[in-house]
């Protein structure tokens, strides 16, 4: 007789009329399921973009988070105590031999532009006071201490020689006295004023807007009481240096974040 083999057990039998528990990705009792689809992605919800605002403690000055800022600021709060306390004849020299007039500038112009940006105007209770302790915060924190300083610095220096040079030049001219040569400038403001502009562009637009508005709006009421056209002008063209510092700053800030990422990883 003729021996019939046994079928293989190895052997894969493939049917058409598989059941439903039998194809991947299917659940097992629900009846009318479809199965994912190749190339379709499952909507995501699209999250709104919140406001990030930082806590009050990082809206000032830290030795490790802004060293130059804080540093600064101790030097600053040291020469308000002595402008306030110390006796005034040694100030008004002190204070003499840091201005950046025309006489000090053609001079020693280093020694001066430097020694004048160590002292505040007004004291502790100036307006810019506040303003370069905040403004300062901010933008080294977003571009470092180096270039933080660079910006205030730029500023400082610019619109100094900005509000100084046509001093020199209309004494020349014969069309102011030879005492405007000796005048009394120093303080920070030019230097804030570069930094509230150069912060600006590193902001959001609707945070960006109000700040300028309001610092803008305080330097136009400044030039319109008049009473220190020098000073008053040096200010806007300050603001002006610092709004001009904005691509360059905001490459920067971009190439602070990528070593950042790169650090972290």
């Amino acid at each position: 007789m003729e021996r019939i083999a046994p079928p293989d057990e190895t052997a894969v039998t493939t049917r058409t009329d598989a059941p439903v528990s039998g194809v991947p990705g299917l659940l097992d009792g629900v009846p009318r399921q479809r199965g994912p689809r190749e190339g379709v992605r499952e909507s995501v919800p699209v999250r709104e973009p919140r406001l990030r605002v930082p806590p009050p403690w990082r809206l000032l000055p830290t030795p490790t988070g802004t060293p130059f800022t804080f540093g600064y600021a101790v030097v600053l709060c040291v020469t308000s105590l002595i402008s306030a306390y110390a006796d005034p004849a040694l100030v008004h020299a002190l204070l003499q031999a840091s201005s950046t007039d025309v006489a000090h500038l053609v001079r020693t112009p280093g020694l001066v532009l430097v020694g004048s940006a160590l002292w505040v105007a007004g004291g502790m209770a100036s307006p810019f006071t506040i303003g370069f302790v905040l403004v300062l915060t901010a933008l080294e924190r977003r571009i470092g201490g180096l270039r933080t300083a660079g910006v205030f610095l730029l500023g400082h220096v610019l619109a100094t020689l900005a509000t100084e040079v046509p001093v020199g030049l209309a004494v020349l001219a014969g069309h102011l006295p030879d005492s405007s040569l000796h005048r009394l400038d120093y303080g920070v403001s030019f230097g804030v004023a570069a930094g509230t502009g150069a912060l600006a562009g590193l902001l959001s637009p609707w945070l960006r807007v109000p700040l300028l508005a309001v610092f803008g709006g305080m330097l136009l009421q400044d030039l319109l009481a008049f009473t220190d056209p020098m000073t008053n002008w040096g200010h806007p063209i300050a603001l002006a240096i610092g709004v001009a510092t904005w691509p360059v700053l905001r490459r920067w800030r971009a190439k602070r974040a990528a070593t950042s990422r790169t650090s972290a990883s």
